[in-house]
């Protein structure tokens, strides 16, 4: 039998703010965290959602985040980072490397060796890099680690930093609205960027329940899978992402019909849109199906650390029993096959949900989360 895994802990550094509850009373309210950010380079759009008060420096700033949101995810489970059978997973979509010459002419995981370092752990991070679904598969590896008996606890998640590189790319390829991200939205004509750190503290519930430890979740089932498709755009039959949320359910020993929560990628990019509505369609059915809502309308596109986010968002809308309206979406995309969370918080009785993140390179990653209420 599989040991059960369960999260003790979570933390986010958000353009609107990092406390769980403050952040999630924000979301709640409808409110983001776009402003307008100044760049020399002739952009699509020209605003982004940045965490405040934070050094310019790149690698100084994508430390700092990871730092920070590591060691407040660890003080919320009661932890300190130095066990012997504690592993950080930590993931990000290049973070400062594109930007910084220091980081261009070292190992891609300095900086999560730096950051480890910090927080006194024992063992070299675990270091991940698989674009927007970064974050989510440092959750599906800190999983596998724990049920192979690896830790005891996996501190996993993401972080990734607003840089001129990706701000330039992203509207060199076009993704980046020059409006506002609506997702599922009849509009929909692009993604914004953000920035952002996620973690969330995984333990197997038998070391959680030895030293009586507050269980937020269960990680009840994970899966994941490549289309393969493009190096940007989905399959627009979306058969990764698919089945990994097949993968998911197999995982979790659930069926779709189980499921009444989704927290979906929602870049708001037209394809990206299509093919996540193809996926639910294909698992879910043609309508009904969960409750769907998405937090980068108020987040942006925080790349590497999006799929922590989310997870996070996930968990607290499933122990709250409500979710945030989906910013920026007004006229829904009538043939998207779920309910929408729309125009006002929407309320729920869903105890079992998952967190669907769709990243480049066809990286589709899906995570099963339980709550008891």
């Amino acid at each position: 039998m599989v040991a059960p895994v369960v999260v003790t802990g979570a933390a986010w550094t958000t353009p609107l703010g990092s406390g769980l509850d403050a952040v999630w009373r924000r979301l709640l309210a409808g409110e983001h965290g776009f402003v307008e950010v100044p760049s020399p380079h002739r952009l699509r759009n020209t605003q982004a959602a940045v965490v405040a008060g934070r050094p310019s420096g790149p690698a100084e700033r994508l430390r700092g985040l990871a730092v920070e949101t590591l060691r407040e995810a660890l003080e919320h489970a009661g932890l300190a980072g130095d066990g012997v059978r504690t592993l950080f997973v930590l993931g990000t979509s290049l973070g400062a490397y594109l930007d910084d010459e220091g980081e261009r002419n070292a190992p891609l995981h300095q900086w999560a060796d730096a950051v480890v370092g910090a927080l006194g752990a024992k063992a070299p991070p675990v270091v991940l890099s698989t674009a927007c679904s970064s974050g989510s598969d440092a959750l599906v590896v800190g999983a596998e680690c724990i049920r192979a008996g690896l830790a005891d606890v996996c501190v996993c998640g993401g972080v990734d930093i607003l840089t001129p590189s990706k701000r330039l790319a992203h509207s060199a390829l076009s993704t980046l609205s020059p409006s506002r991200a609506r997702a599922y939205d009849t509009r929909h004509d692009g993604m914004m960027l953000g920035e952002g750190a996620a973690f969330l503290v995984l333990e197997s519930a038998a070391h959680a329940e030895q030293r009586s430890a507050r269980i937020l979740a269960r990680l009840r089932g994970v899966g994941s899978a490549n289309d393969a498709a493009s190096m940007t755009s989905p399959d627009p039959a979306a058969a990764g992402a698919r089945l990994a949320m097949e993968r998911s359910l197999v995982d979790a020993g659930l069926a779709a019909s189980d499921i009444g929560l989704v927290n979906g990628h929602g870049s708001a990019t037209p394809v990206n849109d299509r093919a996540e509505a193809a996926a639910f369609r294909s698992v879910f059915g043609a309508e009904g199906g969960p409750l769907v809502f998405a937090t980068k309308g108020a987040f942006g596109h925080t790349l590497g650390a999006t799929g922590a986010m989310e997870a996070i968002a996930t968990i607290l809308g499933l122990r709250e029993g409500i979710v945030p309206p989906i910013v920026g979406l007004e006229q829904p995309d009538p043939e998207f096959p779920c309910p929408l969370s729309v125009g006002a918080p929407t309320r729920h009785a869903a105890r079992k949900g998952l967190s669907v993140t769709l990243g480049f390179g066809g990286f589709d990653t899906s995570l099963v989360f339980e709550v008891a209420r």
